[in-house]
């Protein structure tokens, strides 16, 4: 098991002249769970993974439900590739934030992140996520009793995006939240109102990065080793937080580690050593025990594979109607033969 994603797992020691520079696995709400955390951490090139964001309104949840959202808080807060996850939050009320996150502290979570980014309506009419940086105070005084709330040897960050309709708060929401006392702020570089549509606006960045004496991160299209360096450059930032590109690109963190090492490997996987990934995917999701929703996993992601293999197109379209995981795999099973025949 993991054959092909193991004998890839040495970026470490090939970080070379860029050893100061991060990169994590963004929080992607269904889609980046356990699983896939594991999967892509044992590919390589991560330093940290963010859980899917955990909504907190008006209670303390108990340790069941954190558990769910990041079951890496029973092996010490790592991914079996030994990659920390901080466990990420969300909500707009102080005390209750407070009380969350000093609870998953003591849950063992080697940091905590909290979500001022998220631009779903549904998030945002429920008064979190991105419609919060409408409010510079609002966000000082979350991140100011979280801080307070949790010990001193935890690490608190924050994510954001550069606005919510428009970007004229943006450095004063990231002056709020960094005086606040996180240890690093991550910005996406769109506002809430810009979604996910490109561009992402990299050049926002830079003023901040050179406000700010903490560590800034970027986040916002990032799908090639490339982009990773465009927008280094554009923003200063020596961090990056990457989200979908890998998700089209499992080999990208790879990839980007071999760049920070100024090394010309060529890691990105073919199309032969992706079929294997996903198969090695449908072994890691048997643990969630429901049928359905791996079928469902398996789909959405050979789906978002096609945005860098032209042939995930086609194998989607063969297996779009299956219900059953194991129906997919036997699909990517015939994929593979008649792959290799043809070779």
């Amino acid at each position: 098991m993991f054959m092909v994603i193991l004998s890839l797992n040495d970026d470490k020691e090939n970080r070379g002249i860029d050893a100061l520079a991060t990169v994590t696995l963004a929080p992607m709400e269904g889609v980046v769970d356990v699983y896939m955390r594991d999967i892509l951490t044992r590919i390589g090139g991560f330093d940290l993974c963010v859980s899917e964001f955990v909504r907190v309104s008006q209670n303390l949840f108990p340790a069941s439900v954190f558990y769910n959202y990041c079951p890496e808080l029973k092996q010490g807060g790592k991914t079996a590739a030994g990659v920390p996850v901080h466990v990420q939050i969300m909500g707009g009320e102080v005390q209750v934030m407070a009380e969350n996150a000093a609870f998953v502290a003591e849950l063992g979570a080697p940091g905590i992140d909290i979500n001022f980014g998220c631009p779903a309506k549904t998030v945002n009419r429920h008064d979190a996520g991105a419609t919060l940086l409408q409010w510079p105070e609002r966000l000082h005084n979350i991140v100011s009793a979280v801080r307070r709330a949790v010990p001193d040897t935890v690490p608190i960050s924050a994510k954001m995006r550069l606005g919510f309709s428009e970007k004229t708060l943006a450095m004063e929401n990231a002056l709020a939240i960094a005086e606040a006392g996180v240890a690093k702020l991550t910005i996406h570089a769109r506002t809430k109102l810009e979604g996910y549509r490109p561009p992402a606006h990299w050049e926002y960045l830079r003023p901040i990065v050179e406000q700010l004496d903490i560590p800034v991160v970027a986040n916002g299209e990032i799908w090639t080793p490339d982009d990773y360096r465009n927008c280094r450059k554009i923003s200063s930032a020596e961090h990056v937080m990457v989200g979908r590109g890998v998700i089209a690109r499992p080999s990208l963190g790879r990839e980007i580690a071999a760049s920070r090492g100024n090394s010309s490997q060529q890691i990105m996987f073919d199309w032969i050593g992706i079929l294997e990934v996903i198969a090695e995917y449908h072994q890691l999701i048997k643990a969630m025990n429901n049928p359905p929703r791996q079928a469902g996993r398996l789909k959405q992601w050979i789906k978002l594979l096609a945005r860098n293999y032209e042939e995930a197109g086609p194998l989607f379209m063969a297996i779009r109607r299956f219900d059953s995981p194991d129906e997919i795999l036997r699909e990517v099973e015939l994929t593979q033969e008649r792959v290799f025949r043809a070779a």
